[in-house]
């Protein structure tokens, strides 16, 4: 076999970042070793892989074939170093992504009861929106994602996960209640109402549009807002509505600085996922991170 996974850990190194002298950096190499090594490639398949403009290497057709393969080889080697790893070697951890309500609100308890019940070192985490999470988890850039919303990958698997349910709030000064925090809100001012809203990408904002569209056909945005903290505090604050998870705003809610919206809407929920790569071969650390993801299901 001539390619090698140096090789291809050196093309991946430029096809992310553009450049042999930014690869280099990346991967503790010299540029002219990354060079070198890239032209190899190259020859060995007998195709150009980047096309190149001024300084920069873009991926052409052969490129773009050859990135996903590689990044599935380099996963797999990665995966068989894990399984010969004890816990206590660098580097022998999981890597999961988390959409940014998982993240912050569900996934330090998960992490803190698994490491009760194992030695295994603690994962690498990132925390990005729904879409941003589901892409890493596809480029073998995280072992596993934690999603909140549908997943448009076409490469990942998706298991649905836990219920989360989703509540309408607003400041108890809300000029919508009038005063009375039990008023039930008709319909159409619901539809009126200036909304807080994710940005485009979030798993929360696709499952708001999901459940309230259907019933109010138009959601006003006041503003957008990149994650929900900053959705609850800008609603206790006055400007506008906002549909959120019950587990963000308890706290709001038992202060008396937020009121859940009494509508005749049905009671809302959403979904979350967990997602992996269909090509990816499961380390034990990884099954036995996602098999503790299931049991929370079940109690």
């Amino acid at each position: 076999m001539q390619i090698t996974l140096r090789q291809l850990q050196i093309f991946t190194a430029v096809a992310l970042s553009g450049s042999t002298a930014a690869a280099a950096q990346s991967i503790a190499l010299s540029q002219s070793a990354t060079s070198s090594a890239l032209k190899e490639l190259e020859h060995v398949l007998s195709v150009e892989l980047f096309d190149r403009v001024g300084k920069r290497l873009v991926l052409n057709d052969n490129g773009r074939l050859l990135l996903p393969q590689a990044r599935q080889m380099l996963d797999a080697a990665h995966t068989i170093e894990q399984q010969f790893s004890s816990p206590d070697t660098p580097g022998a951890g999981l890597y999961i992504g988390a959409s940014t309500t998982i993240g912050i609100y569900l996934l330090p308890t998960l992490l803190a009861t698994q490491a009760a019940q194992s030695k295994q070192r603690n994962p690498r985490l990132i925390i990005a929106n729904s879409a941003a999470t589901a892409a890493a988890v596809a480029h073998f850039e995280v072992d596993v994602g934690l999603i909140e919303g549908p997943c448009h990958e076409p490469d990942l698997i998706v298991e649905p996960w836990l219920q989360d349910e989703l509540v309408m709030v607003c400041a108890a000064t809300h000029p919508i209640l009038q005063g009375n925090p039990q008023r039930k809100i008709p319909l159409q001012e619901l539809q009126n109402a200036l909304w807080l809203l994710r940005e485009q990408g979030s798993g929360t904002q696709e499952a708001v549009e999901q459940v309230l569209l259907p019933h109010l056909h138009q959601l006003r945005s006041a503003m957008e807002l990149s994650n929900s903290e900053a959705i609850k505090h800008a609603a206790a604050a006055q400007l506008g509505l906002a549909c959120l998870s019950r587990v963000i705003v308890a706290d709001l809610l038992a202060s008396g600085e937020l009121v859940e919206l009494n509508t005749t809407l049905p009671r809302l929920s959403r979904r979350f996922f967990l997602v992996y790569q269909r090509n990816k071969t499961l380390s034990p650390q990884l099954s036995a991170f996602l098999q503790h993801c299931r049991q929370m299901t079940q109690s």
